[in-house]
């Protein structure tokens, strides 16, 4: 049983190939929650600043057969980290602390043994999970359910030692993240659930989502589950009182689809715009990679390789639930799932909905190729300096210069942009280019093209390869 919520604006789901998309993800969703015995999936698909899709599978709560749906809370586990790296660059960008200070500038009472070697732990380090701290405070919380307060952690820490030195390789750490929360607490003087509620979910209008944990009987709250080979009964309900910050709060597809928006908009800081788009580029941008270049992390954000495509999100687990967001910032696409088990390999559900929905949006709103403006045709011709030599051709609708003499010459090409007459501005992956920088031709009293000033250098035109 599948139970839609109404998007907003649906204009890619009118394209047929976009409904297909759907009606196969549908289809194939609700077949895994069957055939695993899942109680409930909810998934949301945003494209830009629309939650264009949003659908619940199956119960919230299997006894009351209340349906999940896009409103349905989940408890999201370490996707609550996103929201805690968020804090702190807010704070950072308020002048309020530095991302390289380091964590006993803002935490004094910090100590825990360490090998003389070990380095200094700084906010950067814990936003990347490069601290080399342990994973976890000095408790067996994931077998006894018990979770200590913040107190408590405090009080343990100088018992505790740190197993790498920072920057040796990323290590995730629970332990970190409630630290980083701690940093928030100390630099914004306020709790840091009171940040987070008026700092980040208020302007957002994120006013289904918790930060402290529910109470259990929560109406809107779906019922987790422990693992089938234990007895599928409803799993054990955890506060992680100490570790709000790595992982306690609870939200809606619908709900964490506006963070999600927040992630694909860009301009100045202001109003539901909590961080500037500059900002939040930064914390998309791989931070710390991984030596197979497939992986690595932002500031806070995990970043991923899938199919040539970057992906920047996280997951999360409390005991009965997954969770995952995956955000596709070059596509203005991102992907919600939730899952109330125990059981649940959520990651399959958020990577086929970017394949086979992401895909087919991305397909169908791609803009139309450009016209050619028929005066580009001046530019065209043969060019060269005493380094090498360039062409410039129209190919699909647009002024490009090309490397003849090179082995592949679509490999790094470059895009002429008109700004005035003939001046371009280069658009161009090749770092080794000139990208942003403007092209100018030098024309003679007939207009005839003599030369292209490229940056601050000239290449003159010339008829034909064997010029001299």
């Amino acid at each position: 049983m599948a139970t839609p919520a109404p998007p907003g604006d649906q204009r890619p789901l009118e394209h047929p190939e976009v409904r297909s998309a759907i009606d196969l993800l549908e289809a194939w969703i609700e077949g895994q929650r069957v055939a695993r015995e899942l109680p409930g999936v909810s998934m949301g698909i945003v494209h830009d600043q629309t939650l264009i899709w949003a659908c619940g599978f199956g119960w919230a709560d299997v006894e009351r057969r209340e349906p999940a749906t896009a409103d349905t809370l989940y408890r999201i586990g370490s996707i609550t980290k996103l929201f805690t790296a968020t804090a702190l660059l807010i704070l950072r960008d308020e002048g309020k602390l530095h991302l390289d200070d380091p964590l006993t500038a803002h935490l004094p009472w910090f100590q825990m043994r360490a090998a003389a070697d070990a380095g200094t732990i700084t906010i950067r380090h814990l936003l990347t999970h490069t601290s080399g701290l342990p994973r976890e405070g000095a408790f067996p919380y994931f077998t006894d359910s018990r979770f200590p307060t913040i107190d408590e952690i405090r009080a343990r820490l100088p018992a505790q030692e740190r197993p790498l030195p920072v920057e040796t390789r990323w290590k995730y750490s629970n332990l970190g993240a409630t630290l980083a929360g701690e940093v928030v607490t100390a630099v914004a003087a306020e709790p840091y659930v009171d940040f987070v509620r008026r700092r980040i979910l208020a302007p957002l209008g994120m006013t289904a989502t918790l930060v402290a944990t529910p109470e259990p009987g929560h109406p809107r709250l779906a019922t987790g589950f422990a693992r089938r080979l234990l007895g599928s009964a409803p799993a054990p309900f955890n506060d992680l009182r100490g570790l709000t910050a790595a992982g306690n709060m609870t939200t809606s597809v619908a709900d964490l689809a506006r963070f999600a928006m927040l992630q694909l908009r860009g301009g100045p800081a202001g109003g539901a715009q909590i961080l500037a788009g500059r900002t939040l580029a930064e914390m998309h941008r791989v931070h710390w990679l991984e030596p197979d270049w497939q992986a690595g992390w932002g500031l806070g954000f995990r970043v991923l390789r899938v199919r040539g495509k970057t992906l920047v999100g996280h997951g999360g687990s409390v005991r009965g639930f997954r969770s995952n967001l995956q955000i596709c910032p070059a596509d203005k696409l991102a992907v919600i799932a939730f899952v109330n088990s125990d059981d649940a390999d959520i990651w399959p559900y958020v990577d086929n909905a970017l394949e086979w929905v992401g895909g087919a949006i991305a397909r169908v709103t791609r803009p139309a190729p450009p016209t050619a403006d028929p005066t580009w045709q001046r530019y065209v011709g043969r060019y060269r300096n005493a380094w090498f030599d360039l062409q410039i051709i129209v190919r699909g609708g647009e002024l490009v210069v090309i490397g003849p003499a090179t082995p592949d010459p679509l490999l790094a090409t470059s895009t002429l942009k008109p700004i005035a007459e003939h001046t371009f501005r280069v658009e161009t992956t090749d770092g080794y280019g000139i990208p942003g920088e403007m092209v100018t031709f030098e024309v003679d009293p007939a207009g005839r093209v003599k030369r292209a000033r490229f940056g601050e250098n000239s290449s003159e035109r010339i008829e034909t390869w064997e010029d001299r």
